[in-house]
């Protein structure tokens, strides 16, 4: 077993672990960061890499994987260790801090843990098709890592939620022909969005497949050639594609951190807005994971939240040293 001491320990590599981690070192702590992702960025870089963000202050417009690119290397002076793949797994109290063990073994000590874990480790929800397994990663996907793939193919877009929508837009431009399941004929997602769906069947670049639901797959050694689907009534349509996306959302599961005495509220760990302390001293919880009343689950409201942690943390790391807050234009970064 590794045994590894820090300052906090971080659980959750997305945006705002990123941040965190950042704002800790600004502050001159250490960080062990745990994820159950093979990669850093969360959502945002196992999901959708590519897929643009408008809300970031000082970019009108940056990719999900750009963004984690950027933070990453914020971050990176503070030399945070990565423990990827692995889950946090148990808890321990101990009278100067904490003890967090993984499921692979490693042994963490620190004086704060911060809980950046959205909400929490997440798997996409597969749609129930035989043999579905044998196309995933060639001709079944549940994310778009690389555009580049579906260009002049034909792609059949499964679901009715602004990922579906976001993107048959985005993949509109570059493939052949986009076929957009739905098993209804109304779309949950923005109305602007579902606008430009609209007019990009009058461009005969989209076909709207609706009320039609995913029956099967044809196919052979993980090469998809086409889709069947089926309406209400039972009766079946095969669609001609090279690819098959399926956007049907996320099963997010916190794990053992349920059992960990920490006050929940749906899912979601209670802490208090001045400080993000959940109910036990020194453990906070910041980003989509953390429940306040006035909540926004914005990325920028995490970035906040992971700076109002962090300077508590402060207090909890250094006792016995006053903290003189100073602007970044200030004191710049502090060298390691």
């Amino acid at each position: 077993m590794n045994q590894l001491t820090t300052d906090i320990i971080v659980i959750g590599a997305g945006p705002v672990g990123l941040f965190t981690v950042f704002q800790a070192g600004m502050l001159g702590m250490r960080t062990v960061v745990i994820d159950a992702l093979p990669q850093i960025g969360g959502q945002c870089q196992a999901l959708y890499p590519e897929k643009p963000i408008y809300d970031i202050p000082g970019y009108p417009e940056i990719s999900a994987g750009k963004l984690i690119e950027q933070l990453a290397l914020q971050a990176s002076p503070f030399k945070p260790v990565y423990l990827l793949e692995q889950k946090a797994e148990s808890l321990q109290k101990m009278a100067n801090g904490f003890i967090v063990t993984t499921n692979a073994g490693h042994k963490i000590m620190a004086k704060a843990v911060i809980v950046a874990a959205g909400c929490g480790a997440f798997v996409p929800n597969r749609p129930p098709l035989a043999n579905i397994e044998s196309y995933e990663g060639q001709s079944v996907h549940y994310m778009v890592d690389s555009m580049n793939r579906f260009n002049n193919k034909r792609l059949v877009i499964a679901g009715g939620g602004d990922s579906a929508i976001d993107w048959a837009l985005n993949l509109a431009p570059i493939a052949e022909k986009i076929y957009l399941v739905h098993r209804r004929d109304k779309f949950r997602a923005a109305p602007d969005s579902i606008a430009k769906i609209y007019a990009l069947v009058e461009q005969k670049k989209v076909e709207l497949v609706i009320p039609y639901q995913l029956s099967s797959l044809h196919g052979e050694n993980g090469k998809l050639s086409a889709v069947e689907v089926k309406d209400l009534d039972n009766r079946k349509l095969i669609i001609d594609a090279d690819h098959l996306l399926a956007f049907f959302g996320l099963s997010m599961q916190l794990g053992s951190m349920k059992e960990w005495g920490l006050q929940m509220e749906d899912n979601h760990f209670f802490v208090h807005a001045n400080n993000m302390q959940t109910n036990i001293d020194g453990i906070f919880a910041v980003g989509d994971v953390a429940r306040y009343p006035g909540k926004l689950k914005l990325i920028l409201t995490g970035f906040a939240e992971a700076a109002l942690a962090c300077h508590t943390c402060y207090e909890i790391v250094y006792p016995d040293k006053a903290l003189h807050f100073q602007y970044s234009t200030s004191k710049g970064v502090p060298l390691h």
